[in-house]
C-alpha cells in the first residue's frame, strides 16, 4: 500500500488585518520565525500596511539608482561575453567528466545574456535607444526560441509561441520590431544550427548547444520559482491586488553563490526590479541597500538551500485560496486509483455492451 505524504501549506494573508478582526499569523515574529526555519528563509516581512503605495516606496530609493551608465552597461556585456567564450572554450578542450562543469558555467553565463535582454526590453540599458533595439536583439536570439526547443513542456511551448510569436499580442508601434526580431529568431535556427552540425555533427550539437541551453533553462525556472513563489504569499485578484504589497511584500530576495550573481549581473536582487524596472541590472544592489534601510523588516530574504527549493518543488503546486498553495496530492480524490490496462481479451458481456 502507497504511503501518502500530505504536506501542509499556511494559509495566512499578507497584508495587515482590519482593526476589528483577528490579528493575521505573520504580524508575530516568533510565527515569521518559524515558517524561516521550516521553509529556509532568512527572514519573512511582516505585512506590510495598507497605507503605503509603490510611489511611497520608489520615493525613498536615491536617484542614482535609476541612472544609466554605458560604461557598466558595457562592462556587463564583457563579463557575459567573455565567460560564454571561455565556457565554449572549455567545452571543446575538457574531457567528458569535466563536460557537465563546463555545461554549468556556459549555461550560467547565457543566463546573464538574458538579464542584458531583459535590460533592453525594459529601456534600461543604454541612453542610445537604436543601441538598446540592437544589442537586445542580438542577445536574446537563442534563448527567446530555446523554451519551446530544450524544454519538453507542452504548457512552456504554448505560452512561449503564444506570447512570443504571435504579432497580435503587441502594440502597432511595435509590430515591425517584433518581426524583425522573429526573423532573427528564425534565421539563427536555419544558418546556425546547420553550421553547427556541419562542422561538429548531431553530438556536437548536443555537446554545444543543447546542454548548455538546459543549464540556461535551469537558472531561469530556478529564479523564476524562488524570487516569485512562496507558501505564504498568495495570489491576489485584479480587486484585491495591491503593487506595493504584492512588489516590496510579495517577492523574494535570495543570494546565490557569488559567481552565478556575476555571471547572471544580479537578476537575484529581484525586489528592487519589482518597485521599479528602470533601476539597471549593475544598480539593483544599491537600490536593494536603500530598500533593506527603508522598508527591511518587510521584505522576504533567503539564501539559495535545498530546503528552501524542496519548500517550492513539495508545497506549491497548485493555488488554493484557503491554503495558498497544496501539493498534488492533496488535490486528488481519495478514491482514484491510476488506471490499469485492461486485457486485449473481451468478454461476452462487453460485446453485447458494444452492440447496443
Amino acid at each position: 500500500m502507497r504511503r501518502k505524504t500530505t504536506v501542509q501549506a499556511v494559509a495566512v494573508p499578507v497584508v495587515s488585518s482590519p482593526p476589528d478582526s483577528s490579528p493575521s499569523p505573520l504580524e508575530s515574529a516568533e510565527y515569521r520565525k518559524q515558517l524561516c526555519e521550516s521553509y529556509g528563509f532568512k527572514q519573512i516581512g511582516e505585512p506590510l500596511p495598507d497605507n503605503v503605495t509603490l510611489k511611497d516606496i520608489v520615493n525613498t530609493l536615491p536617484s542614482k539608482v535609476f541612472e544609466i551608465d554605458d560604461v557598466k552597461a558595457w562592462k556587463s556585456v564583457l563579463i557575459s561575453v567573455t565567460s560564454y567564450a571561455l565556457g565554449m572554450f572549455v567545452i571543446s578542450k575538457a574531457p567528458w567528466f569535466l563536460l557537465p562543469l563546463a555545461w554549468a558555467w556556459t549555461g550560467t553565463a547565457i543566463t546573464g545574456f538574458f538579464v542584458i535582454g531583459h535590460d533592453c526590453a525594459h529601456k534600461s540599458f543604454s541612453k542610445n535607444k537604436l543601441v538598446e533595439d540592437i544589442v537586445g536583439t542580438l542577445v536574446g536570439k537563442g534563448y527567446s526560441l530555446a523554451p519551446c526547443l530544450a524544454r519538453g513542456d507542452q504548457f512552456i511551448s504554448n505560452f512561449t509561441l503564444m506570447w512570443h510569436f504571435d504579432t497580435k499580442k503587441f502594440r502597432p508601434n511595435e509590430v515591425n520590431r517584433v518581426k524583425i526580431s522573429l526573423a532573427c529568431v528564425f534565421a539563427f535556427v536555419a544558418m546556425g544550427w546547420p553550421l553547427i552540425i556541419y562542422k561538429t555533427g548531431i553530438m556536437g550539437w548536443i555537446k554545444f548547444w543543447l546542454m548548455p541551453w538546459f543549464g540556461y533553462h535551469f537558472w531561469m525556472s530556478t529564479f523564476t520559482m524562488v524570487h516569485h513563489t512562496a507558501p505564504h504569499i498568495p495570489f491576489k485578484s485584479s480587486n484585491e491586488w495591491n503593487a506595493a504589497q504584492a512588489q516590496l511584500n510579495g517577492t523574494v530576495h535570495c543570494d546565490y553563490p557569488h559567481w552565478i550573481e556575476t555571471l547572471c549581473h544580479d537578476i537575484n536582487v529581484h525586489i528592487p526590479h519589482h518597485i521599479s524596472p528602470r533601476i539597471p541590472s549593475y544598480n539593483l544592489r544599491a537600490a536593494h541597500e536603500s530598500l533593506h534601510e527603508n522598508w527591511g523588516k518587510y521584505l522576504n530574504e533567503a539564501t539559495w538551500n535545498w530546503r528552501l527549493m524542496k519548500t517550492i518543488m513539495t508545497v506549491c503546486h497548485v493555488y488554493d485560496k484557503e491554503q495558498n498553495y497544496i501539493a498534488f496530492d492533496e488535490v486528488a480524490p481519495e478514491d482514484s486509483h491510476p488506471i490499469k490496462k485492461k486485457s486485449n481479451a473481451v468478454s461476452s458481456e462487453e460485446v453485447s455492451n458494444f452492440a447496443v
